[in-house]
């Protein structure tokens, strides 16, 4: 990354970009390239980090990073703050009892889980990470599985944000930090 180069430049320059995948109409944003670069790596924690410094964010004691790229990032940034880090898996993927919801994305329906027993989610302050936001489905339901919890969700962060499928309007006023926009 040159001195020049904005964070959120040198993320888009190292971002593959997949169309027509997982289905026709559809584009891709492979950050796996920005992931396996150190640099790359360390400007998207360090960026995700900067979400607590929002207005009216503060303290956070919870990060949860969404299936399956959040779990990376996610870790990072948990690790940055001194917190823990929960991981918001797919359905099917943690065992019973789970707290689930249903959502809509941009090529059909899935659903979100945690945990229903083994953690106290009640009053717990939550920085919800994901890899890309774009229609908002994904990092909605995130939030509304959180606050069903009992968890108040104070910040969400994401890495890239495709901005003309304005997902970040369904968040409902949780301040939102993207580090790239495309």
């Amino acid at each position: 990354m040159s001195a020049d180069e904005s964070a959120g430049d040198y993320i888009a320059r190292l971002t593959r970009t997949v169309p027509d995948f997982p289905q026709p109409g559809v584009t891709f944003a492979d950050l796996t390239p920005v992931f396996a670069d150190p640099a790359g790596l360390r400007v998207i924690v360090n960026g995700l980090v900067e979400a607590v410094h929002a207005p009216g964010v503060g303290e956070v004691d919870l990060v949860a990073g969404i299936d399956s790229r959040g779990f990376l990032l996610g870790s990072g940034v948990a690790l940055m703050l001194g917190t823990g880090v929960l991981a918001i898996r797919k359905a099917g993927k943690l065992p019973p009892p789970v707290h689930s919801r249903e959502y809509t994305l941009e090529y059909g329906n899935a659903a979100l889980e945690i945990p229903a027993d083994g953690i106290a989610f009640e009053g717990r302050r939550v920085l919800v990470i994901d890899d890309v936001l774009a229609t908002g489905g994904t990092l909605c339901a995130a939030v509304d599985l959180l606050r069903s919890a009992g968890a108040e969700v104070v910040a969400a962060a994401v890495v890239v944000e495709i901005a003309q499928l304005r997902g970040r309007d369904l968040l409902g006023g949780v301040p939102l930090t993207a580090l790239s926009l495309q």
